[in-house]
């Protein structure tokens, strides 16, 4: 754990330039859902860092590259691709390159707003000839056209000095995380007139196409315009040029104004004339007001999305920072989108969807949003239905069972680690579990039968052909598997493999029970389908209400993970990948992942017990993993354990726990950190009945508030030590439950428990 940012309710600060850049660039990072980057300087910087700029859904297929070719690999990684860089500036002052590790720098300041969703920077460097400037800039991707961004740039010296800017659309980008060190991009058309300059190029092998624009404008005090520039276009650029001279104390204020447009949202022959009309219009409007429709497009989201503590500023942060990435992420708006780990901030993972959107982000979603936004992350999913079902007849699979992939762009395999590719095969559960949890909210049966039940079906057809009778244990048991913990990899039964195929196996049984006419199925195969439930292999820790993680997991050395010496954490970062196999710790929850999916299932004697044993061989060296073990732990009223690992989750990235911050953030986990405050702390559970809390409060809290929506309503939770203040919105009564007693809440009116 480090302080890179300054605590702050609202903000996030960075005092001191340093110069490896890349842990802030990541956390500074901006996005409006559509496309996103990091927070890299406008100007040049040779210093470590790492250039990003995202378009959302645009990926390559990048090709495989492994040591030994197994049947059944997939042909390609695909990689979201480092786009068009559009915030560049190249700036010279008297000649010098303004370029912050090279010069003087006599104070940095950089910040980002999330309650207006605007990056602000501020630095002071004296130049070789001894001459001082100023730098202030802003900037925003837009959230209230996310078609559009902008930059404010100012430059003030203490003495006279001659500038030249040159704005650039910068499409000789590549990826770091190249497989073979390919260039991406083909077809790169620069072109300018005299109001702006455009570029649009297309992918090798997907063909998507991007286009940029932009229009830069230069003016000193009293609105003294600097009209004459010099365009340049080259092979993968165009850059627009401004020359001026700026008298001491005078400020030279660059305006740029860009749209992003993609193939995706538009026909590949309108990209240019949309891409044109829409920079236009965005300098029409100016900069301040393009900033004035962005933050006030925040402020609708923070009436709904925000969580207020008092008494612990540090929590208070953590929590805003998570909830404004994972909208910058993701809202809703596109059901061809989806949320990679990293979200517009880091190559890492692929920009791809992993199993992390149906167990962290749906349930998010479902309860900050209208239900619109869960059900496309779900149809992205029904989408892909047919491709998952080729995906499971190249290992061999029939009849329609289908194997979701661990890593996809377009609903085929593209992931090449074989003990993740073929053995993570949870990943299936997690999508059934969201399609129930989707409709135990929202009670939209319309979209089970539609939609959910086809996925369901080829889900559950997987399950059966995946277990085999073991006749040693008259138990149908499921082999070779890699569940949750990665730090275990080619495991027997995997006892939150087996559970979740069992239930998947029972939840789509019912699901056909509701809607017989829908999906005809041969007797005998539901017949196999229940012999499973009834006789799947189950294993425990013989004599206690623990279950065993895996066959096998018992003759590794146990000893808890506090005696690992700190110098050797995180274990992945020091340790040989074969001594991480052979140990007992666990990257992240996986019994227990279990048991939060399913609390209902079990006493909370059982999950105490369970949580106990598991969590101190947990090394929490997956994102994913601390807020499953604070809701857990809030569950058996453990809160000192509950806020630690709530701290844990929160400030994951803002603290660099994992000393990795600078590949980027953990946007999918940063759900799991909302979670962990609602169902965590709150204790809030949505059933078919109505809303159950029970709210417990970190005694480091004075009292926390958030809204959340229950079938489109939204209600508010004001919670304190001695009561908690319940408030509808909605037209809509709504039942509540508590540890003591049932309430009606009205519509449009408050209700306070004391408890």
């Amino acid at each position: 754990m480090q302080k890179l940012v300054e605590v702050d309710p609202w903000k996030i600060k960075q005092n001191e330039l340093g110069f490896d850049q890349r842990p802030y660039e990541s956390i500074f990072s901006l996005g409006n859902g559509s496309f996103g980057q990091r927070a890299n300087f406008e100007e040049k910087y040779s210093g470590k860092t790492l250039l990003g700029n995202y378009s959302g859904g645009i990926y390559y297929p990048d090709p495989t590259k492994v040591g030994w070719w197994k049947n059944g690999y997939p042909e390609y990684f695909a990689k979201v691709l480092n786009s068009c860089n559009w915030i560049r500036l190249d700036v010279e002052v008297d000649g010098f390159s303004l370029d912050l590790s090279e010069l003087n720098v006599k104070s940095f300041y950089r910040e980002l707003d999330m309650k207006t969703g605007i990056l602000s920077r501020k630095f002071k460097v004296e130049l070789p000839n001894k001459k001082q400037i100023t730098v202030s800039a802003q900037r925003f991707c837009s959230m209230h056209n996310d078609e559009v961004g902008a930059i404010s740039y100012s430059i003030t010296s203490d003495q006279e000095v001659n500038i030249n800017i040159d704005s650039f659309l910068d499409f000789d980008i590549k990826n770091e995380d190249s497989n073979y060190e390919d260039y991406f991009w083909q077809n790169i058309e620069p072109h300018t007139n005299e109001e702006c300059d455009l570029i649009i190029a297309a992918t090798k092998k997907t063909n998507f196409w991007v286009a940029l624009s932009q229009i830069t404008t230069l003016n000193i005090k009293n609105d003294n315009f600097i009209s004459s520039y010099e365009s340049t276009k080259g092979d993968r650029f165009i850059s627009r040029s401004f020359d001026c001279v700026l008298e001491a104390g005078q400020t030279l204020t660059t305006k740029k104004y860009i749209s992003v447009l993609t193939s995706l949202k538009y026909d590949k022959e309108k990209l240019i004339d949309l891409v044109k009309n829409n920079v236009l219009q965005a300098k029409i409007n100016d900069f301040e007001k393009l900033k004035t429709d962005h933050s006030e497009a925040w402020q609708q989201i923070w009436e709904n999305a925000d969580i207020q503590i008092e008494g612990d500023i540090k929590a208070q942060q953590a929590i805003r920072f998570n909830i404004f990435q994972l909208y910058q992420t993701y809202n809703g708006k596109y059901s061809y989108l989806n949320i990679g780990p990293k979200g517009f901030t880091g190559e890492k993972y692929g920009g791809a969807t992993y199993w992390d959107t149906e167990a962290y982000c749906i349930p998010f979603y479902l309860k900050t949003s209208n239900s619109s936004v869960a059900k496309n992350l779900l149809i992205y999913r029904y989408n892909q239905l047919q491709k998952a079902i080729e995906n499971a007849e190249k290992l061999g699979f029939k009849n329609g069972a289908a194997l979701f992939p661990m890593v996809t762009m377009n609903g085929e395999e593209c992931h090449n680690e074989w003990e993740i590719t073929f053995e993570e095969i949870h990943r299936n559960g997690a999508i059934a579990y969201a399609i129930y949890n989707y409709v135990k909210h929202t009670i939209d049966y319309e979209y089970l039968e539609k939609y959910g039940l086809a996925v369901l079906v080829s889900i559950a057809k997987f399950w059966a052909q995946r277990v085999n009778w073991s006749e040693d244990k008259s138990k149908y048991v499921i082999l070779g598997v890699t569940g949750p913990n990665e730090y275990e990899n080619n495991v027997n039964n995997n006892w939150y493999t087996n559970y979740i195929a069992k239930w998947c196996l029972e939840y789509t049984l019912e699901s056909l029970k509701r809607f017989p006419k829908k999906i005809q199925l041969e007797e005998t195969e539901l017949n196999r389908w229940k012999d499973i439930i009834d006789k799947i292999y189950l294993p425990n820790i013989h004599g206690t209400g623990i279950f065993l993680q895996n066959d096998g997991f018992l003759d590794k050395e146990i000893f808890p993970a506090s005696k690992i010496p700190i110098n050797q954490r995180p274990i992945n970062q020091y340790w040989s990948w074969d001594k991480i196999l052979r140990s007992v710790f666990i990257k992240q929850a996986d019994v227990l992942q279990g048991l939060y999916f399913f609390e209902n299932h079990f006493s909370e004697k059982v999950i105490k017990e369970n949580i106990k044993y598991y969590e101190p061989l947990t090394v929490h060296e997956s994102s994913l993993s601390p807020s499953i073990h604070s809701i857990l732990f809030s569950k058996i009223n453990d809160h000192k354990k509950a806020y630690e690992m709530y701290l844990r989750t929160a400030r994951l990235d803002l603290d660099d726990y994992n000393h990795e911050v600078h590949e980027g953030l953990h946007i999918t986990s940063m759900a799991g950190t909302w979670l962990s405050v609602i169902e965590g702390f709150a204790g809030l559970r949505v059933n078919e009945k109505g809303l159950y809390f029970k709210p417990i409060l970190p005694e480091q809290w004075h009292s926390y508030c958030f809204n959340i929506m229950f079938r489109n309503q939204r209600v508010k939770f004001d919670i304190r030590k001695k009561s908690s203040v319940l408030i509808n919105y909605g037209d809509q009564a709504i039942n509540i439950f508590t540890n003591c007693k049932p309430y009606i809440l009205e519509p449009h009116s408050k209700l306070t428990i004391v408890c």
